[in-house]
């Protein structure tokens, strides 16, 4: 047992660590969490800018009241233009849930098979996926297949890669995360290859096939499946931390909406009007019902808060991958729920 002067000694050194500890608090995180909440949702969007980032869009739709718009911020911030609602924005990882639903169209068609694995539905990488003929199409879609993910390979950042080929060569001849259904693992390297066999199934672009199954139902006119097909002045700017660089120029191949297109979308995917008979039973058994996005300048939330019947859609056009942003986009996120709640119960 330790005596007296050991116990003493040990106290000592618990409180000097304690004291160093806060060295590596991040206090403008915590600042951020404890303020008062302000009283509008457009107070909250202020404070963002204050804290750092360069424009935020909020989008509010209350089951059945007029939905809410807001922003603040720049849209550009060079010619210095204000951000405003109806901007486009890269969605980023938010075309999951589209590419999702249209998985799910193809396998209650009979088209695909979620029991059917990769090795049948991509033969030419039987031998540069491990596991390719154990990893079931259901698992790729519910990021249980153990790929490895493209964008964690050492090279990707520092010699990104030019087109989808050379994209899908980060994930090829790697060992496997994990073994087939034993565990999750977020793979963009997934939905890329779903995105894939999608096009090989139709026999035309899964962009397509989500225009003409997803969007034009549901009177989408303001999402696009790619930066070609927009007016580049309505595309809202992204910024990364430290660089003057705008990124709204890079073609990730991903979709753009408005915070307004996404919300629909997101309400008609979990009020189930996005599907046709059977498909919603099959959606659910793969994928989920809300997501977030992240790119070079780029961050989004999109959720359907069931308790309070509304759906939050939130973009803010200034990120990095050291997560302090992220964090941050989640504080403010929160914040704008739980005004959005309180204003309901007054």
């Amino acid at each position: 047992m330790p005596n007296p002067k050991t116990k003493q000694i040990l106290r000592i050194l618990f409180i000097l660590a304690s004291i160093g500890s806060l060295y590596f608090v991040p206090w403008p995180l915590v600042k951020a969490w404890i303020r008062p909440l302000p009283d509008s949702v457009q107070e909250q969007l202020e404070e963002g800018i204050e804290q750092g980032f360069d424009g935020m869009i909020v989008y509010v739709d209350q089951g059945g009241k007029p939905a809410e718009f807001y922003a603040a911020g720049w849209h550009d911030r060079v010619k210095k233009i204000p951000a405003y609602p109806q901007a486009l924005f890269k969605i980023a990882s938010i075309t999951k849930l589209y590419v999702a639903v249209s998985l799910a169209k193809l396998v209650k068609e009979g088209r695909l098979s979620l029991d059917k694995t990769l090795a049948e539905y991509f033969p030419e990488l039987a031998g540069r996926i491990e596991n390719s003929d154990r990893i079931t199409l259901r698992m790729m879609a519910q990021h249980r297949s153990g790929i490895p993910n493209y964008v964690d390979h050492p090279d990707y950042w520092t010699n990104p890669p030019s087109n989808k080929q050379e994209t899908l060569d980060y994930a090829l001849d790697l060992p496997a995360d994990f073994e087939p259904g034993e565990s999750y693992g977020y793979s963009n390297t997934n939905y890329m290859l779903i995105s894939d066999l999608i096009d090989k199934t139709v026999g035309y672009p899964h962009q397509q096939y989500i225009q003409e199954e997803i969007l034009t139902p549901l009177g989408l006119k303001n999402t696009y499946t790619s930066l070609s097909e927009v007016d580049m002045d309505e595309v809202m700017s992204g910024y990364y931390v430290g660089l003057d660089q705008d990124f709204k120029t890079e073609n990730n191949g991903l979709m753009l909406a408005t915070a307004e297109d996404v919300g629909i979308f997101l309400r008609a995917l979990n009020d189930g009007s996005v599907f046709k008979e059977g498909e919603q039973e099959i959606y659910t058994d793969i994928y989920v019902y809300e997501h977030t996005g992240l790119l070079p300048g780029y961050q989004s939330i999109a959720k359907y808060h069931k308790d309070i019947d509304t759906i939050v859609i939130q973009f803010n056009n200034t990120a990095n991958f050291t997560g302090y942003d992220w964090n941050l986009a989640e504080i403010i996120y929160n914040r704008v729920v739980k005004i959005v709640r309180r204003a309901r119960e007054d």
